[in-house]
């Protein structure tokens, strides 16, 4: 799960940590699809979908460690690790919202957080500049929130797992979500900074 940096970038396509977040982004609709059978009829796959989401989480944080380690940096990862990270959020929120699991009061607050980022990234291309690169605060946020999904689906049954999954899954999701929003803030800073840069130098 950490930020690919710029320092020292190929443009290989098939690079081992590349390899990694497309198949997190193939398993983007296989979770979907796993989480919301129940709901058209099928049987309950929610240690299937719990089992896709462990892979995304690991394979998160293996594609950054990767790249660095063995010098697979690549201008396609930078845009496949955040794009798998924000898919994977979009469809567990759309998943566990159709389920009942999550309220959707929270769903809307955490896609209004997007809206804000698309927004900005708009503005600055606008400008001439490319979208800004993750930062340490957004991962710590989407890290939380990646653990908060699982156990929050892990908590729609019975029993203590379920009680405790039900604990902890609201707590991440709690420090996941101010995360989440405080990144954001911080992208929002860092926009205006250069806006009001460029103006000034004109």
């Amino acid at each position: 799960m950490e930020v690919q940096e710029t320092r020292v970038q190929t443009d290989r396509v098939l690079t081992i940590p590349n390899v990694l977040s497309m198949a997190r982004l193939v398993g983007v609709p296989l979770f979907l699809w796993l989480i919301l059978r129940p709901e058209f009829g099928g049987p309950k796959s929610d240690g299937w979908a719990l089992l896709v989401l462990a892979f995304s989480g690991v394979s998160d944080y293996l594609d950054g460690k990767l790249a660095r380690r063995w010098n697979q940096i690549s201008s396609l990862g930078r845009l496949l690790d955040p794009a798998a990270d924000r898919l994977y959020i979009l469809s567990t929120l759309v998943g566990l919202t159709w389920r009942e699991i999550l309220p959707l009061w929270l769903t809307v607050v955490l896609l209004a957080r997007e809206l804000v980022l698309l927004v900005m990234v708009g503005i600055l291309r606008r400008h001439g500049y490319p979208p800004p690169q993750v930062n340490f605060l957004g991962k710590a946020a989407t890290f939380n929130l990646m653990y908060a999904f699982p156990l929050l689906l892990l908590s729609d049954g019975s029993g203590w797992i379920s009680s405790l999954a039900e604990i902890f899954g609201w707590a991440f999701a709690g420090w996941g979500t101010t995360l989440y929003w405080w990144a954001g803030v911080l992208y929002v800073v860092q926009v205006r900074r250069l806006i009001r840069a460029d103006a000034m130098a004109d």
